[in-house]
């Protein structure tokens, strides 16, 4: 049975408001009595709870993350990064990941509330602008991460997708690619953008949008096998594909390597995010980078300025994306 606050009191032979004191770091406790309960605690290995701690109006340590899914490299490597910043802070997380489901996203933000969390970092695509914005009216700070919403007034952290979709156009241009397919998450307002900053650096430099086709995919493995195969059955092979995502491309790779094409050599491909996939799939995948580690630290650290102030107004965030460049574009120019 687990040890309580009861057994930590009778055991130091002192009372309960004595221990809470202890635990709370309130009141005029010795140096003696403080060190003998904390012993003790230590020796009954007793947790206090965090729902009663909160109770108390104190802070728990530990931070709610909503992530749309987990099993993306993008989001694994988003959680351990906001992890780590965390802990060094004093905070534990929660992660949370909805599999694109409203109503498991809903499911988990009642949690979150119910386990006191200090606060809550969302990555997930909002759909119910409602029940987002009661975050607001519980006083519970947030942080909107690598998504934006003009309606939901809350921090925002994220990267400049355009920018990063027009680097990923340029670049392709400049390797002498004219005939193109985009591969893109719908869902989501950054593979939007990513698709209109690709289109954009097409069109500055004189390429027909008419002939190009997107091809619409989560980034999940069945549907980015999908995308991959729909194009390998096209009349016309584009000579350039941009994915979206690194995941949906290093799919790309597996599934044309399967079917006799050569990548970059018959047909090249550039992702998005530079995550693990983008660097063990071969060849290496050239990428756009978002700057993972830089994106956790701004967050966590925007994060805890509104739980120790939630009066301060929200701010915004945007940083930019660089291109890694490997060996899955072919230089056309050659």
């Amino acid at each position: 049975m687990k040890p309580t606050i009861y057994d930590v009191a009778k055991e130091a032979n002192v009372s309960i408001a004595t221990v809470s004191k202890v635990l709370n770091n309130t009141g005029r406790i010795s140096e003696k009595t403080k060190s003998k309960i904390l012993q003790i605690m230590k020796e009954l290995e007793y947790q206090p709870s965090s729902v009663a701690t909160a109770l108390t109006g104190k802070k728990t340590f530990t931070i709610g993350v909503l992530v749309p899914d987990i099993a993306n490299p993008f989001f694994a490597e988003v959680a351990r990064a906001l992890e780590n910043n965390a802990r060094e802070m004093g905070y534990s997380i929660i992660l949370c990941s909805t599999d694109y489901q409203l109503e498991r996203e809903h499911d988990y933000l009642e949690l979150l509330i119910k386990k006191q969390v200090d606060g809550i970092i969302i990555a997930t695509e909002p759909k119910d602008l409602k029940k987002l914005r009661s975050l607001n009216d519980r006083n519970v700070p947030s942080v909107l991460f690598s998504i934006d919403h003009l309606a939901i007034d809350s921090h925002v952290v994220t990267t400049d997708d355009l920018k990063g979709g027009y680097l990923a156009g340029r670049y392709l241009i400049e390797k002498g690619h004219r005939d193109f397919v985009i591969i893109t998450e719908p869902q989501r307002a950054s593979g939007v953008l990513r698709v209109e900053g690709f289109k954009k650096a097409l069109v500055d430099e004189g390429v027909d949008l008419e002939g190009v086709l997107v091809i619409e995919a989560k980034s999940k493995i069945n549907e980015a096998r999908k995308a991959a195969n729909q194009i390998l059955r096209l009349p016309k092979r584009p000579s350039a594909v941009f994915a979206s995502t690194d995941l949906i491309a290093a799919i790309f790779i597996n599934e044309v390597r399967k079917a006799g094409v050569s990548v970059p050599q018959d047909i090249s491909i550039i992702g998005f995010d530079n995550t693990i996939h983008a660097e063990i799939s071969d060849p290496g995948l050239t990428t756009i980078a978002q700057p993972i580690a830089k994106l956790a630290s701004y967050t966590i650290e925007q994060l805890l300025d509104a739980i120790e102030n939630p009066s301060i107004p929200p701010n915004r965030i945007m940083l930019a994306p660089t291109l890694i460049e490997r060996e899955s574009v072919r230089d056309l120019n050659k």
